[in-house]
């Protein structure tokens, strides 16, 4: 007959004590769910400001990575022209585009020939036919164009310099008609990044703002349950009841308000991004990348959204149950 083999001392003790650990754990989860449930208005003005908090960050964190997304895709198309004489041999063009397409920075180089330079121009304002007569009439003889694409539109330095400096082009440049270092384009590019700066600043703000309303109402809420429940809180500080099992609750209480409100922010957020997609599309305005990666990473993105809400749930609680269960 075989024995049952014998635990020493020490590790029944240490089992022993890691259950009633997980029991305490267990309980502390259910009393804070059940008291979760039990002020349904201030469970809901909290909830819904937290709500709000998630949702303000994921749209700004969305608006940044579309304004990024816009203004990359508008600086790939910004060029810059540089205007040579219609008669200029074909030699030496064949040159300044080869010396142009060395310089640093340089991404692309095309040439413009005075024909399709005319025909670009008539295609442009064929609504405008007195604009086309006046040039049939004055017979006006168009640059050959070439156009450069930077890595870096804001970075001209070396094509100035080129263009100052580089004997054929100075020899064969439209004199009428200066390089194109800046135009409506590059304002509008510039423009848009500024727009990025505002909106992250913006964002980061009103972010700010609304996690600080958030905790305070959060923090609120908590203050309210524990005067609530004074008595019972009292009744379990005279049975023996530690600190942590007092605190835990009103934690894990807050924890939920942060789950629900990421789940809700994140529906919302999804939601919002799906509907406007074909409406910002129309406005050139690049959403295709942001809604691959939310789609993507929608799990983790959720993740996100619900250990920030814990993070401002735990906090706000931690601080009502430090100052007003005077545990």
């Amino acid at each position: 007959m075989s024995r049952k083999k014998k635990i020493p001392a020490k590790e029944f003790a240490l089992q022993k004590r890691k259950r009633r650990q997980w029991i305490t754990f267990v309980r502390m989860c259910r009393y804070g769910v059940h008291n979760f449930s039990r002020n349904a208005w201030l469970t809901a003005a909290a909830t819904a400001m937290m709500t709000l908090t998630l949702f303000v960050i994921m749209v700004s964190l969305i608006a940044r990575n579309v304004l990024i997304d816009t203004t990359t895709v508008i600086r790939d198309k910004v060029d810059i022209s540089l205007y040579i004489k219609h008669d200029a041999p074909q030699k030496e063009l064949n040159k300044m585009q080869n010396d142009i397409s060395k310089l640093n920075g340089v991404k692309t180089v095309t040439f413009i020939t005075p024909q399709q330079a005319r025909q670009d121009y008539i295609e442009t304002n064929k609504d405008r036919p007195e604009l086309i007569n006046a040039l049939n009439i004055a017979n006006t003889k168009f640059s050959s164009v070439i156009r450069v694409n930077l890595t870096d539109v804001n970075n001209t330095v070396s094509l100035e310099k080129y263009a100052a400096e580089n004997k054929t082009y100075l020899k064969y440049k439209d004199p009428k008609r200066d390089a194109s270092f800046a135009g409506d384009r590059r304002v509008a590019v510039d423009s848009i990044g500024r727009w990025v700066n505002f909106a992250e600043k913006m964002g980061l703000v009103i972010s700010v703002v609304l996690i600080t309303i958030s905790s305070l109402v959060v923090f609120n809420t908590i203050r309210m349950a524990i005067f609530n429940r004074k008595e019972e809180i009292q009744m379990m500080k005279l049975i023996g009841a530690d600190k942590g099992f007092i605190r835990g609750p009103f934690i894990v209480e807050a924890i939920v308000y942060g789950f629900i409100a990421a789940v809700i922010a994140m529906g919302l957020g999804v939601s919002g991004l799906m509907l406007s997609r074909v409406k910002l599309e129309t406005y050139g305005i690049q959403i295709e990348s942001t809604m691959h990666i939310i789609i993507a990473y929608a799990p983790f993105v959720l993740l996100g959204l619900i250990v920030i809400g814990a993070i401002i749930g735990i906090i706000s609680s931690l601080l009502a149950t430090r100052r007003y269960l005077k545990i």
